[in-house]
């Protein structure tokens, strides 16, 4: 789908505590007595405005729920998710405080992206003349008389983005935008997304394409099994991988008494006719090659391996070994403002 024409999203002039979401302690279980499900375990974190915040974790991990929490679709069994300090019930002209977009949005095949708008827009309390600014701002002008029956996933994607911008909301909570949009298309977006930021909005982004989310948000919050397991901004996500080399030798057997005696984490190990391979854990490759000459040991490959945000989301949400839940106790509530 070839972008349309785009324009700068109009700004707000909101305080910056009005929005700033916090989830602080908050808990959801679903039915009761042993077949009680925890899918949000006193989960804390602060999303800052100004900046693109990357909501993370596998598929089950209550990244859903804990919108749904903060829309007031749920009530929590504990705890608290707010934007501004109130919960969302509590917001007077809601649609003009948080714009939302969650899971597939559905839409009147027989109504045109303009009409689907203008049903909307006495809902938000704006004119119909805001449904026409919207398309604009997500490259639909040119479509705006087509059936929206005919429309592809990314272009009903852009719609459902232009809904939530209606009421021109300083807060954004958006589930798996990128969803089905072209390159082009998920190029438009890193830029759309980043203008919003830039103008002081708060922008919540829950999705599983980590390498989209990579290049678009600022900061990270990264939750497994409903918890908190990390949330920092993206720049210091990396630092948390464990540094990996990878090492081969035509000897198997004189590497693996090198590994052995160099007493290394193994993470991988891969034996052939030309010998083995390991990828060790937290070792330089300066040190494991100065223990190979020391002993003598002959290597056709040493190198150290690139680690990237899907590697450090994998390490960070994998079960505990042997356990089914994480261990007890929450973290405290992270800002993402870049402060210390």
């Amino acid at each position: 789908m070839q972008p349309g024409p785009t324009s700068t999203p109009t700004s707000t002039s909101t305080p910056d505590d009005d929005r700033t979401v916090r989830v602080e302690h908050l808990t959801k279980t679903f039915g009761s007595g042993p077949h009680a499900v925890r899918a949000v375990d006193d989960l804390n974190f602060e999303v800052r405005p100004g900046r693109v915040t990357g909501f993370l974790g596998p598929n089950g991990a209550g990244k859903t729920t804990t919108l749904r929490m903060l829309l007031g679709l749920v009530s929590p069994t504990s705890g608290t998710a707010t934007v501004g300090g109130r919960r969302y019930a509590e917001i007077a002209r809601p649609a003009h405080v948080v714009g939302a977009a969650l899971e597939a949005a559905s839409f009147h095949p027989g109504r045109t992206a303009r009409d689907h708008l203008r049903v909307f827009a006495p809902q938000v309390g704006v004119p119909d003349t805001r449904a026409d600014e919207v398309l604009a701002l997500v490259g639909l002008s040119a479509v705006a008389q087509r059936r929206v029956g005919g429309f592809s996933l990314g272009m009903r994607q852009r719609l459902a983005l232009a809904t939530t911008l209606l009421g021109d909301p300083p807060v954004l909570l958006l589930d798996e935008p990128a969803n089905g949009l072209d390159p082009e298309g998920i190029a438009w977006l890193r830029g759309f997304l980043r203008a919003l930021a830039h103008e002081g909005r708060t922008v919540l982004v829950s999705s599983h394409v980590l390498s989209e989310v990579e290049q678009t948000v600022d900061d990270v919050v990264i939750i497994a099994r409903g918890r908190l397991v990390h949330a920092s901004p993206l720049g210091e996500l990396a630092r948390l991988a464990r540094r990996r080399v990878e090492v081969a030798s035509p000897d198997a057997a004189a590497l693996d008494a090198l590994v052995a005696a160099g007493g290394w984490a193994v993470d991988d190990v891969r034996r052939g006719p030309d010998g083995a391979t390991y990828v060790l854990l937290d070792v330089d490759t300066p040190a494991v090659g100065a223990a190979a000459f020391g002993a003598g040991v002959e290597l056709h490959r040493l190198q150290a391996r690139d680690v990237g945000l899907e590697d450090v989301f994998l390490q960070l949400t994998a079960p505990p070994p042997g356990a089914e839940q994480p261990p007890a106790g929450a973290p405290a509530p992270a800002r993402l403002d870049g402060a210390a």
